[in-house]
């Protein structure tokens, strides 16, 4: 069906789909575009903060419903010092004053894009195009043209505006000729799933843990489906890579934790790069960015997919202001902008890279400080729900919200 005029976006993943769905709900035509030739079903982001969720309940109560019920609620986490097995751990009850939804909710992202696709289908104004690659585009004074390909070849596909929401390696981005500042770190990140029931042989384990050593941190943390082990490793060629992934390495990671006697099943194990980027700017004219487009970090706080939703959230507000209302497109975007680039990526890079360093530490006596501030925060209520408020990204979308 041809829609008239309608907001292209580039990338069904996460922020993609919840922007489409967003402005379909609103009666903005809209294209969502995505290259692969079905929704993806890989272990990415896993954790959903309480504003997401907020957000997500707002605008469709059958797509919350279907995500309480099939995710797993992490209602505290903690943070554990393996050397001395101090443990700080953080409920998450304390901000219940706050948020609809005082817990996170362990579930793969693909589930999310699943369930907005499937809502998607109820719009006559929404479209979504499987095995559509965006490669190109052109801007005008009236509109985009898109330039996808297909099965059957290039085509053009004309919009009012263009979404980049398909992942660090944004055409939108590149097209546009934005920067994307920042910088990679030298190590890479294993990811492990098994699921052995770590809960069983550690003592009061909750479903989220952070957990520093000097000679090796890592994460532990259970989703709907699956306990994952994150550890850092430190390839330095395809070999190495290899060798990291092998059965041999991985198993030992995994004995390292618990030494059960015999092998971990391993469901899926991957090793990817990790960087904390972000682009100079979110909108160029009719182009816009939301996601990993636009800004990317390192995963500990699960704060990167939470921020993406943030700004899907944010842009179709300002979408509607443009396209339905009438205001100034140009003041809309440059708002948009200082929401979420000035001020929200900054939170969301600040603390990620907090999170790393403080995990990381070799040195002895920074780890004890480190643990005993955890653990001093986690025992006094008015620190520790202050703490709570800004690791959930509560404070950070009020003060987006806030700025103008």
């Amino acid at each position: 069906m041809f829609l008239n005029s309608p907001v292209i976006i580039a990338g069904a993943g996460p922020s993609g789909c919840v922007l489409a769905l967003s402005l379909a709900k609103r009666g903005i035509p809209v294209r969502l575009l995505e290259k692969c030739k079905r929704l993806p079903i890989d272990l990415r982001a896993s954790t959903f903060h309480p504003p997401s969720l907020e957000m997500i309940a707002d605008l469709d109560e059958a797509v919350i419903g279907k995500m309480l019920e099939r995710g797993l609620r992490a209602d505290r986490y903690q943070y554990r010092d393996r050397s001395t097995g101090e443990v700080a751990t953080f409920d998450m009850a304390m901000i219940a004053d706050q948020t609809r939804f005082p817990f996170r909710l362990q579930l793969e992202q693909y589930e999310l894009t699943h369930f907005i696709c499937e809502a998607l289908a109820d719009y006559p104004c929404a479209e979504v195009h499987f095995g559509c690659e965006l490669v190109d585009y052109k801007q005008d004074e009236t509109g985009v043209t898109a330039v996808v390909r297909t099965a059957s070849g290039e085509d053009n596909l004309r919009g009012s505006y263009l979404v980049g929401a398909e992942g660090a390696r944004s055409v939108v981005r590149k097209r546009s000729e934005i920067g994307f500042m920042g910088f990679t770190y030298d190590e890479k990140f294993l990811v492990v799933s098994t699921s052995f029931p770590f809960e069983d042989v550690f003592e009061d384990f909750s479903y989220v843990n952070y957990v520093s050593d000097p000679d090796e941190w890592c994460v532990i943390l259970r989703t709907d489906k699956l306990w994952r082990v994150l550890v850092p490793v430190f390839p330095a060629s395809e070999e190495e890579e290899a060798y990291y992934l092998s059965d041999d390495f991985v198993q030992s990671r995994l004995k390292r934790l618990y030494d059960r006697g015999e092998d971990y099943d391993v469901h899926h194990r991957s090793i990817y790069a990790v960087n904390q980027r972000v682009a100079e700017t979110y909108h160029l004219g009719r182009a816009l960015l939301v996601g990993d487009a636009c800004h990317i970090n390192n995963p500990l706080g699960g704060m990167g997919m939470n921020g993406g939703l943030h700004d899907a959230f944010n842009l179709a507000d300002k979408l509607q202001r443009v396209i339905l209302d009438g205001a100034d497109a140009e003041a809309a975007f440059s708002l948009y902008d200082r929401q979420r680039r000035e001020l929200a990526v900054q939170f969301v890079q600040r603390h990620t890279i907090e999170n790393k360093k403080l995990m990381e530490a070799r040195d002895p006596e920074v780890q004890r400080k480190r643990q005993q501030m955890l653990m001093e925060t986690a025992a006094d209520p008015e620190r520790a729900k202050a703490f709570l408020l800004e690791r959930s990204m509560i404070n950070c979308v009020r003060d987006s919200l806030a700025v103008q």
